[in-house]
């Protein structure tokens, strides 16, 4: 591959015209204290000198973009509460500057290394939600997945962000996992909602290639268990007052991540770090996973140069993954009234039209379009 500068990262057609401002950036950090068996995310094992170096060819990579403000910034990973005291406060004294007045930053914890420290830095940088990684509250389960934590860890690390003024927290479960069924399920969202978190991201296992589950045969959940699955959690969390405003998150009203919003809405952001993806005016591109490259400055892995076709498509893709679907004069002012009209006709022709529904200016699916979301993008793009 050969090496690319982000800078370089210019590509405009004279068909097309900007749409989004780039208001969201989201940030990287590979490190982690173990290797959960079903993650296939850009991750390493931690290493002080590594993630000096690391650090430093990452702040170049942010100087290279010029970026002036953000509405939403993301610190994922990884594990970037992995990091230690100084390298967590050199990352954060970097980007917290980058951030608009009143937007929204957020930073994911795995529970293990939540300490009273970190969590004190991140509130004095002007970290305001946090997005702690759960998984289950079953220690089987937990071992299973080769998480360190148990849940009564969970409830302490919590509580403890509680009392330091986070008021705007994440929590993630994971279902479809070995050795759980629905009374699990069941008992994990219990658990989970005795804390009253504003905001739940909840994902069926997913099995990738190069993942210990993958390389011990471990098999997803048949449809029909999948949907029994998915409709239990509907059930609960909308009877607790969560709505579900995108296919797998969660949120009491008034706290949907801002910042994931960007990518489903089909709109740009700044993605940089090793294995980072962002979306430049029509261009969509993926950094390298390979740290060996990455500290050599070869950044970037590939790039897509979207056609405005393309970005229609990518809009069909990312908007019906949210339960309010998108404006139908949104869509018209940036892909034109025969292009809306011919996405519709072939879902008519397909029959699979009956899962949308149509009205007040919105397109949105129905419960059912959106667990079969997948046959239908087939159908459209």
């Amino acid at each position: 591959m050969k090496k690319l500068k982000p800078r370089c990262l210019k590509a405009k057609t004279k068909s097309q015209k900007t749409t989004n401002k780039i208001n969201s950036l989201y940030i990287h950090i590979p490190f982690c204290e173990h290797l959960c068996h079903y993650c296939d995310f850009a991750k390493l094992f931690y290493d002080e000198n590594l993630a000096n170096k690391y650090l430093d060819v990452l702040f170049s990579e942010i100087d290279s973009y010029q970026i002036k403000k953000v509405k939403t910034i993301y610190i994922g990973g990884g594990t970037p509460s992995s990091l230690n005291i100084s390298q967590l406060e050199k990352l954060l004294k970097k980007v917290t500057p980058f951030l608009s007045a009143g937007g929204e930053f957020s930073f994911e914890l795995n529970v293990e290394n939540i300490t009273l420290e970190k969590l004190k830095l991140l509130k004095f940088y002007g970290v305001n939600r946090l997005s702690i990684g759960v998984q289950s509250t079953n220690l089987e389960i937990l071992k299973s997945l080769n998480r360190q934590h148990s849940f009564v860890e969970v409830e302490k690390n919590y509580y403890l962000a509680r009392e330091l003024g986070f008021n705007n927290i994440s929590l993630d479960l994971i279902y479809g996992t070995p050795k759980q069924n629905i009374e699990i399920l069941e008992k994990d969202l219990e658990n989970l909602l005795k804390l009253n978190p504003e905001h739940l991201s909840i994902y069926e296992l997913s099995i990738h290639p190069n993942t210990v589950f993958y390389l011990n045969n471990i098999k997803p959940l048949d449809e029909d268990e999948s949907r029994k699955q998915y409709n239990l959690i509907l059930k609960i969390l909308r009877n607790r007052g969560y709505k579900r405003y995108e296919i797998a998150n969660f949120a009491k009203p008034n706290y949907q991540s801002k910042h994931n919003l960007t990518y489903w809405q089909n709109k740009n952001y700044y993605g940089v770090g090793l294995g980072a993806h962002g979306y430049i005016k029509n261009l969509r591109y993926q950094n390298t996973k390979s740290l060996t490259k990455y500290l050599k400055g070869e950044i970037i892995y590939e790039k897509e140069i979207l056609s405005l076709e393309d970005e229609e498509k990518y809009f069909w893709i990312t908007n019906l993954r949210l339960e309010e679907g998108f404006k139908i004069d949104e869509y018209i002012s940036r892909y034109g009234k025969k292009r809306f009209q011919r996405r519709i006709d072939q879902l008519k022709q397909t029959g699979l039209f009956k899962y949308m529904i149509k009205s007040n200016n919105q397109v949105r699916l129905n419960d059912d379009g959106l667990m079969l979301l997948d046959y239908l993008l087939i159908e459209i793009i």
